[in-house]
């Protein structure tokens, strides 16, 4: 470095005399309207970074009046400042329904723009839905089971408070467990149809079920469960820890083996930290979807989606007692706010009306794990 006094060497190359560097202002594109506002692009210069636009996002909405200022970097050297004007998760504005979905995607609602909200099984394999009681978990479930119910998927329910949400979609269910015992046995089941599954793609020569033909295709599974908890909760007695442990265990596998042979886990419950259970932990980490309800404390966001973004935790904070079904969404490293479609009676009983599809199992199950037609044994 030089020792002149009005000579100061940066780097190796880069000179500065005697004056202050002067900013250059980045280019920006022309606002585009949106259906709820407006979009602007900006083109940052060489060294310039967009961490000055994520740190006024907030001081943008004040400034502007706006509902919402949303700060994206899709690449290097490029930022899109999303601007929403009014809410579009509040009133009675009916969901606009999406185009005829694809094998395994469901129309479950509106994302914060405006557009339907896909929840596509086949790019993100599992999801973990949190949220407190009346929160919006189970409109969630019910919307999720609606979109899916016309499509040839077998659909596996676990609901440990007695098969009352779950329950009400009666024989559209392949099958259903209404409490831990019937859980396990259930499970069990589920993992030695996955067995079955891996023993036909390797006698095929093939990865994943997408890869084989038509007619040797076996049907994709989804379970759903209800309160993830009640699989973990224990009174202490062996027997109950036995059922916990095998639980644990048993998701777990599901999650890790499932997704390229088309079986895919929805979860939900209150809570999924590790005060509930040593292994649910590991069973988030495998959970690549995430939505985030209105919770009770700071802890129950950051363990949903801790690991995704901390704005999107204060977000999920943020949602109101008012906002029944409005959540945080987060997969493949981004966010955003979103609402569920609320499934009425009428809706739940035409689902109830349906039959699944035939043969969802290349296994027979075991009269002690489950019976075909939504009921366990």
């Amino acid at each position: 470095m030089s020792t002149s006094p009005d000579r100061r060497v940066i780097g190796r190359d880069l000179v500065v005399q005697g004056q202050v560097l002067r900013p250059k202002p980045p280019g920006r594109s022309w606002p585009v309207p949106t259906k709820n506002g407006l979009k602007l692009r900006v083109l940052l210069h060489p060294g310039q970074t967009p961490a000055p636009y994520f740190a006024a996002a907030q001081a943008m909405e004040h400034a502007w009046h706006v509902h919402g200022v949303r700060v994206t970097s899709p690449r290097r050297g490029q930022v899109v400042i999303h601007v929403t004007a009014l809410d579009p998760l509040t009133g009675e504005v009916p969901f606009a329904r999406a185009p005829a979905p694809t094998l395994l995607s469901a129309d479950v609602g509106r994302i914060e723009d405006g557009e339907p909200w896909l929840v596509d099984l086949r790019r993100v394999p599992h999801w973990l839905v949190t949220g407190a009681t009346q929160s919006g978990k189970s409109s969630l479930l019910a919307a999720l089971v609606l979109g899916l119910a016309p499509q040839p998927v077998g659909l596996v329910g676990i609901d440990c408070k007695g098969g009352m949400e779950l329950g009400l979609f009666g024989g559209r269910l392949s099958a259903l467990a209404t409490d831990r015992t019937q859980a396990v046995g259930l499970l069990s089941g589920v993992v030695d149809e996955i067995q079955a599954r891996m023993r036909v793609c390797r006698e095929a020569g093939k990865r994943t079920i997408w890869d084989l033909p038509e007619h040797l295709r076996p049907v994709p599974l989804v379970v759903i469960v209800d309160e993830l908890a009640e699989l973990y909760l224990t009174d202490g007695s062996r027997e109950s820890k036995d059922e916990t442990e095998q639980c644990g265990t048993l998701l777990l596998r599901v999650a890790q083996l499932g997704a390229a042979l088309g079986v895919h886990l929805v979860v939900a419950g209150q809570r999924v930290g590790s005060d509930i259970g040593p292994r649910v932990t590991t069973l988030r980490a495998q959970l690549g979807g995430r939505v985030a309800h209105r919770a009770h404390d700071a802890a129950s966001a950051e363990m949903t989606l801790g690991d995704i973004n901390p704005d999107a935790v204060i977000t999920a904070q943020n949602i109101t007692e008012d906002e029944q079904g409005v959540a945080v969404v987060a997969m493949g490293g981004r966010w955003m706010r979103a609402r569920s479609r609320l499934v009425t009676t009428v809706d739940a009983a035409s689902i109830a009306r349906m039959d699944p599809p035939a043969d969802p199992f290349l296994t027979q199950p075991h009269p002690v794990n489950f019976v075909k037609g939504g009921a366990a044994a």
